[in-house]
């Protein structure tokens, strides 16, 4: 006979610690993020704060953040969905649009911070790294880079929002390896092909593609690029208008909504006693209309 030894005795069980909630759903990297908040001791609770970006399907979040014993507090935030006040309506999830949004958070926090006017980054994007300098009254505002669980590819949308918050004039340290247009071989950045990237020249060359060879498919894929008249040659002229207006007014602009014409109601409207009073009067009335005419049925019947 063969006996088995069990590996997973009481002692096991009683010994098992199970993992955070966040880390068993895979939704943070605690080895990665333990190594983003931790702030030396000597610094006395002074914020460490991280450059959070976040992709979903239809936005793009970028938040300022830093962490404290009681949660992570949000300093300021901008989303893609914003940035049809500022001009661009189509294409709120590309590399483009990406880089709006850095700039649009980098802009914000700035000007919450009164440091807009002395750190005004990099007013033209070139395509080329840029660092922001220090000024001599105040230390540029600086962050880490944050992206969660994403792969770093060189290309990758991140960098994108990366890049707008460098030229918006946060101090984020980081290298020019993984921007689009980097060549592995060379080891350079080709400032050309990542400026084709920040005013949407790879949208608008697929554009003139599709227009070219395949006249349906551009009609379904850029419909509403077509329903608002925009060509492949006037999106980068789109572009540098929304840099303008964002650096012009980066604040948050509050939604007008009209007011419904008619308000629905799914529950009985709530009566006064008055109201409550007149109708029991009005029921009480209607029974006792109705009880002689049973009255006679009956009488005619017995008859």
């Amino acid at each position: 006979m063969v006996f088995v030894k069990s590996q997973k005795s009481r002692a096991y069980f009683k010994r098992y610690q199970v993992k955070f909630k966040r880390r068993r759903e895979g939704k943070t990297d605690y080895r990665a993020r333990i190594r983003l908040i931790n702030q030396d001791k000597n610094k006395y609770n002074t914020p460490k704060y991280r450059f959070v970006v976040r992709f979903t399907n239809k936005d793009v979040i970028a938040q300022i953040i830093s962490a404290t014993i009681a949660g992570d507090m949000v300093l300021a935030a901008a989303y893609a969905h914003e940035l049809p006040h500022f001009g661009l309506e189509v294409g709120l999830t590309n590399y483009a649009a990406a880089y709006c949004t850095g700039l649009l958070l980098a802009r914000r926090v700035l000007k919450m911070l009164e440091m807009d006017d002395e750190y005004q980054g990099n007013v033209e994007a070139t395509g080329e790294d840029y660092s922001v300098e220090p000024a001599e009254s105040r230390r540029p505002f600086r962050a880490l880079l944050d992206v969660g669980l994403l792969r770093t590819t060189t290309g990758n949308r991140v960098f994108g929002a990366l890049k707008g918050a460098l030229d918006g004039g946060l101090d984020i340290p980081h290298s020019d390896k993984r921007f689009a247009g980097f060549s592995k071989d060379s080891k350079q950045l080709d400032a050309e092909v990542h400026r084709k990237y920040i005013y949407g020249g790879h949208v608008s060359a697929y554009m003139a593609t599709l227009m070219e060879d395949e006249p349906e498919k551009y009609q379904s894929h850029f419909c509403e690029y077509i329903k608002r008249g925009i060509e492949p040659d006037g999106i980068e002229e789109m572009y540098k208008k929304v840099h303008a207006a964002i650096r012009a007014d980066p604040c948050p602009k509050k939604s007008v909504k009209e007011p419904p014409k008619q308000h629905k109601r799914f529950n009985l409207k709530k009566l006064t006693y008055e109201e409550r009073k007149a109708s029991l009067i009005e029921r009480l009335n209607a029974l006792n209309s109705a009880a002689p005419a049973d009255g006679d049925d009956e009488e005619e019947e017995e008859e």
